[in-house]
């Protein structure tokens, strides 16, 4: 079984999420979609991206095996989800799409828009060589 979270780890959370962020951060209706979606639609995403975290960690990097790792496996989908926003804020702040001086709420709703399929990628590449 995996160790406990590590620079590898995180490595590979980063280069996942960076793999699908680049692209949809590119992406004039992902900023649209930041600046109109409904706070409803928006907390679906968040709670979509989380849902699919637990289930692709519990199934494939964890295996159903979490006894006596509980703690480690909620920290790696927190982590993952936080690294992932990280990755996509630094996008789309380099290519100057995150208003978060002159219309922060905007800019977290790019966030969490964008770092629902990066977050995805995020996940899988770092299952890529558990168990």
């Amino acid at each position: 079984m995996s160790k406990s979270f590590n620079l590898e780890d995180a490595g590979q959370i980063f280069v996942g999420a960076f793999a699908l962020a680049v692209p949809i951060s590119f992406s004039e209706e992902a900023w649209q979609l930041g600046e109109s979606l409904p706070l409803f639609n928006l907390t679906l995403l968040l709670l979509l991206s989380w849902i699919f975290l637990f289930v692709y960690a519990f199934e494939s990097v964890y295996q159903r095996n979490t006894k006596g790792r509980l703690f480690e496996f909620i920290a790696r989908i927190l982590i993952a989800y936080l690294l992932t926003t990280v990755v996509v804020a630094l996008v789309l702040l380099s290519i100057d799409k995150l208003p978060i001086l002159d219309d922060p709420f905007v800019a977290i709703k790019r966030v969490i828009v964008i770092a629902m399929p990066a977050s995805m990628g995020a996940i899988i590449v770092d299952g890529f060589d558990k168990e």
